[in-house]
């Protein structure tokens, strides 16, 4: 049973993509869907190593990878910014198996680290490099983008604490620079993507390439990137908000409502 904890942050992040508060009437069926999906994307990424390429394939569709391909075929590797939303381990392993693409991707670490391990461990199977988030993880993403790698990057939640301050659903708080700096320093495509469940199978959108011009240096460059790939995931996160599950406290106004303390990163913003 999920603990009213997270049953609020649930809602409020339903009602942030929603745009509206949620009716009485409404909210305990939304808020359960959410819990639903994610046991799904669990249920579901546990099953991948045993899928065949053919299964894999005919249960997934696809939008705009176009860009993808024309970057990894020209020797860099493109950058996807995704939200926690639907099953993004079937986007990677689809990459991987179909079109037969690299791809690493960056991880929280997790506690116990028999935990962490094993996750690693099984997204390796799945086709991925993986990287820890840590002080090593920007050069080993810069090596992956020059040998051409599709990057997955999560990137609706600044998770080191030091990311750039944005508008993101109404409200100010922080997402993480990572992406935005190793595209501007790169030249590597930065795409928003998503994965979602439709149709009785699953179903990725790719978006429009983020524009990465250096104009004023890296400073605001960054900020500026930053704050049009959170525009880009927002439209993303509200075709399916039942689908996205942030369950961790992401707004200074979420510590606020659940009587915490506000990290020292996120005041002022």
């Amino acid at each position: 049973m999920a603990s009213p904890q997270r049953r609020r942050l649930v809602r409020r992040n339903l009602e942030r993509a929603l745009g509206r508060p949620l009716q009485r009437s409404e909210a305990p069926s939304r808020v359960a869907a959410c819990f639903d999906w994610y046991a799904r994307y669990y249920l579901e990424s546990f099953q991948l190593p045993t899928m065949t390429a053919a299964a894999l394939d005919a249960g997934f569709g696809y939008q705009g990878v176009d860009p993808i391909e024309r970057a990894v075929r020209s020797g860099v590797g493109p950058i996807l910014v995704l939200p926690h939303l639907g099953s993004w381990e079937w986007a990677a392993w689809w990459l991987a198996r179909i079109p037969e693409f690299k791809v690493t991707a960056v991880v929280e670490p997790l506690e116990p680290a028999e935990v962490f391990d094993w996750f690693v461990s099984f997204r390796q199977r799945l086709g991925m490099d993986i990287v820890a988030v840590g002080p090593d993880a920007g050069s080993r993403l810069m090596t992956a983008i020059k040998r051409g790698d599709v990057v997955c990057l999560l990137a609706d939640r600044d998770v080191g604490g030091n990311g750039v301050a944005v508008d993101f659903f109404g409200e100010r708080t922080r997402l993480p620079a990572g992406p935005a700096v190793l595209a501007l320093r790169t030249g590597a495509p930065l795409i928003p993507a998503a994965v979602y469940w439709r149709d009785g199978g699953r179903h990725a959108v790719a978006g429009t390439v983020i524009d990465t011009s250096r104009r004023e240096g890296l400073r605001k460059d960054t900020r500026r990137v930053v704050q049009d790939y959170a525009t880009a995931l927002e439209g993303l996160i509200r075709a399916a908000p039942e689908q996205w599950h942030l369950m961790s406290p992401n707004w200074p106004s979420d510590y606020r409502a659940l009587g915490l303390e506000v990290p020292e990163s996120l005041r002022g913003v």
